[in-house]
């Protein structure tokens, strides 16, 4: 159960910030009609699972198999998810625009494809962090992980469309900023917590 949580709230400091995935869940329920808008963000969550699946079994399992790999990798993640964290919390975000015309589900499946899938920082962020977390962590103790990841994304990605359907006049810059801090903030424990479990 720890790490089922720690997994959760992990995936949530990962992607409720504000990015590419965030933008397009956005821009989609502050112009489409609640069911449309969740489907959006069903066909997001989808291609954001599949990423974390994809970084986090397939570089941790390589750096499984050898110690070097898995100290230097556990390293590199644990600057990669500082960084990330710093950035955050030193952000500035803008004002979200509301998209004029709704795409069709043809293209809402290739942009949700792309703005993970063909995302370079998305990936090397993923690879480095879930993978680092990966090698962190005992056999047993990786399907309850990554578990929570998926969870946070299921829950973030559909809860932000209901959310901006019903409350968009409230996400404010200011409200915006403060989820970039708490998330940040989050992000940079889990940097110390993966720092510490080299030693």
């Amino acid at each position: 159960m720890l790490y089922f949580l720690q997994g959760l709230t992990m995936g949530f400091a990962y992607v409720a910030p504000i990015g590419m995935q965030n933008i397009f869940v956005i821009s989609s329920a502050s112009s489409d009609k609640l069911p449309r808008a969740l489907l959006t963000a069903l066909i997001v969550i989808f291609f954001d699972v599949s990423l974390a699946l994809a970084c986090f079994f397939g570089i941790g399992a390589v750096i499984e198999r050898y110690s070097l790999m898995k100290l230097l990798i556990t390293i590199a993640g644990s600057i990669v998810v500082m960084v990330i964290g710093v950035r955050l919390i030193l952000s500035k975000p803008v004002n979200i625009e509301k998209s004029e015309v709704p795409c069709s589900i043809p293209s809402t499946i290739a942009s949700a494809c792309i703005v993970t899938w063909f995302n370079p920082q998305a990936i090397i962020d993923g690879s480095m962090m879930l993978g680092a977390f990966h090698a962190s962590l005992g056999a047993s103790d990786a399907l309850p992980f990554i578990t929570g990841v998926a969870l946070a994304s299921c829950l973030w990605f559909s809860t932000l469309s209901v959310a901006v359907s019903l409350f968009s006049h409230l996400f404010t810059v200011r409200v915006l900023r403060w989820l970039n801090i708490i998330c940040g903030s989050i992000l940079v424990l889990y940097a110390l917590k993966l720092f510490t479990s080299i030693f």
